[in-house]
């Protein structure tokens, strides 16, 4: 039985202020998947105007973004010449196969989306329609090139799982048009097997930081948008401010336990001994057989002297390669043609499977 061909798909919204969550929980991640894999990274510009203006910035501050974070990209080592690497907006059929996907998502699995909740908060009423029906979008962004496998984060899971029903829900409905063009894969959907287009995406979910948490609340997620500069060490930060930051960032009084159980409770404790692991590429029970019993006046030198190592190269790189706009666009640019090609082959076929007209 055939299979479809591995191929990694991944994007960050373009809002600003990058920081060591993305940094651990995704884009480093890129860097070793690239190793052995097809990948395509996205600047996912479309997704981040969802929301009101006053929240991404308007143009300029889109634009600004945009590079910013394909400067971390290539400064975090993302090769975009083995690899692809573009801004959503310019592969227009991203934006194509998501109006079909409006069309065979369901009502009642957008209204399960828990990030819509939480990002429309109170006033539902007043939110954008984009922001909304965005899943059906992200959705359309990994399988307009098929992926297989996707790295993301756990806030991101149930979206994955809204993919997977997306293209299940097309394999299905147009199994036998799939089959009379002969461009499907037959795969088992229940107790029969189907002609699938689309493969049912995997996510790649995991290690010792995938939810980094802020340095002033362990119980909240570290965000772009905190208003407190020191909830998070942003990739551009230089080396006095990342240790500034790690010396300031909350913990208890008590010393660190021997053993992984005695970090429950403890969020600051918590994520302060996955940050080290990650950054080691190790696990919190290594660490706390090296640093278990000792008090955070210890640890937190010897964790601010390990990130200004593995992120100060970064912070450089980054604003070098920032300083020359003109070559990031043309990254973008060289990226986004090639995107484009893969796309079209794509929505070609999908074209000739919903019954579109065509040349």
């Amino acid at each position: 039985m055939s299979t479809f061909e591995p191929l990694v798909f991944s994007g960050v919204q373009p809002t600003g202020n990058l920081h060591l969550g993305n940094y651990l929980g995704a884009i480093r991640r890129w860097v070793a998947l690239q190793e052995n894999n097809n990948c395509i990274y996205c600047v996912v510009d479309q997704h981040a105007i969802t929301q009101a203006i006053s929240v991404w910035g308007g143009p300029s501050e889109l634009l600004r973004n945009t590079r910013e974070v394909t400067a971390a990209f290539l400064a975090a080592g993302v090769d975009p010449k083995k690899h692809i690497v573009f801004n959503q907006s310019r592969v227009r059929q991203h934006s194509e196969l998501a109006w079909i996907f409006n069309c065979i998502a369901r009502m009642g699995w957008l209204n399960r989306m828990t990030q819509f909740k939480d990002k429309a908060g109170k006033d539902r009423e007043n939110a954008s329609v984009g922001l909304y029906v965005y899943p059906n979008l992200m959705a359309a962004d990994i399988l307009v090139y098929r992926a297989t496998h996707v790295p993301v984060g756990e806030d991101q899971k149930q979206h994955l799982e809204l993919t997977r029903d997306i293209a299940q829900k097309f394999n299905t409905d147009f199994s036998d048009r799939i089959s009379e063009l002969g461009l499907g894969i037959e795969t088992q959907s229940g107790d029969e097997t189907i002609s699938s287009f689309f493969p049912l995406t995997e996510p790649v979910i995991g290690g010792p930081a995938a939810r980094l948490m802020s340095l002033r609340d362990g119980t909240k997620k570290m965000s772009k948008s905190d208003p407190s500069d020191l909830s998070r060490i942003n990739l551009i930060d230089d080396a006095d401010t990342i240790s500034k930051k790690i010396r300031k960032a909350k913990t208890d009084s008590d010393p660190l336990p021997s053993e992984v159980d005695g970090l429950k409770d403890r969020p600051e404790a918590d994520n302060l001994v996955g940050i080290y692991a990650a950054l080691t590429d190790t696990d919190k029970e290594t660490v706390l057989r090296n640093f278990g019993g000792q008090q955070f006046s210890i640890f937190k030198p010897v964790l601010a002297e390990l990130a200004v190592e593995k992120l100060s190269p970064i912070a450089d790189e980054m604003r070098r390669i920032s300083a020359d706009p003109g070559y990031v666009d043309n990254v973008l640019k060289d990226g986004g043609e090639r995107a484009s090609v893969l796309a079209e082959k794509t929505m070609h076929k999908v074209r000739d499977i919903v019954g579109f007209l065509q040349d």
